[in-house]
């Protein structure tokens, strides 16, 4: 497996910025880690060994990101600069770190990704395909939050706070939005256990695929039984079944 390490300036978040990529040609996938993870998590945990037979055949490679989770949703401070951080790290990846990752793989430089992510990292993966459906056309998102204003924001929710929340944003959505259409045209899987750590995600994800049947958004939602809980070894399980499906 072709494994490569950068780091790269980013004006958005001043700062320089790590990530990795992982396999040599196939679907480019950005994987975003878990609460406060770091970019190689991932790899530390044999995700990626998992999902060698695939990456050597050339169906899938990935590219793997910091989060900003430390300063934006693990934070004490006021919603406001937790969220302005949050939205810092959302251009970072749209405008600096997608570009230079598809130039690296050789892709055109509007060619359509893959987004995956676990926990955090699943709110992170639909949070970007639900805000940019024209560069995310396939999203795997494991045990994710999708109602963020429960559990992360003080009452004080200013554009950025709602442009990053899910459940609020397709909630107000116009059943005629263009995005709409491109949602449905996208695949989008999203998945959660019912097993131990898993009832708050199990309840974000009802309420995400409710605001979606409403708004006639045609996602895949996948409830894993009762042994399934919030951890490594389920989500190790799950990509074997869904990644196979999506490159």
């Amino acid at each position: 497996m072709q494994i490569r390490y950068f780091k790269e300036y980013s004006q958005y978040l001043d700062r320089d910025m790590e990530f990795k990529m992982y396999g040599h040609a196939g679907r480019l996938c950005l994987v975003i880690p878990c609460q406060d993870g770091r970019f190689f998590e991932w790899e530390d945990r044999h995700m990626f060994e998992i999902l060698s037979p695939l990456i050597d055949a050339g169906r899938i490679q990935f590219v793997t990101v910091d989060s900003v989770d430390l300063e934006s949703w693990s934070s004490y401070e006021a919603t406001a600069p937790r969220m302005q951080m949050q939205e810092n790290w959302v251009q970072y990846v749209m405008n600096e770190l997608l570009p230079s990752a598809r130039y690296k793989a050789g892709k055109p430089e509007n060619e359509p990704v893959m987004v995956m992510g676990a926990s955090m990292g699943a709110f992170h993966a639909a949070n970007l395909f639900f805000r940019f459906p024209d560069t995310f056309t396939q999203v795997l998102a494991l045990s994710g939050l999708y109602d963020m204003s429960i559990y992360f924001y003080d009452g004080n929710v200013d554009f950025n706070a709602y442009q990053n929340n899910p459940c609020g944003y397709l909630e107000n959505m116009d059943p005629g939005h263009d995005y709409i259409q491109k949602y449905n045209a996208a695949q989008a899987i999203f998945v959660v256990g019912q097993g131990a750590w898993e009832h708050e995600c199990s309840a974000d994800l009802g309420k995400l695929a409710d605001v979606c049947w409403r708004k006639g958004i045609h996602i895949e939602p996948q409830f894993w039984g009762y042994d399934i809980p919030h951890d490594w070894p389920s989500w190790e399980q799950q990509i074997q079944v869904y990644v196979p499906q999506m490159c």
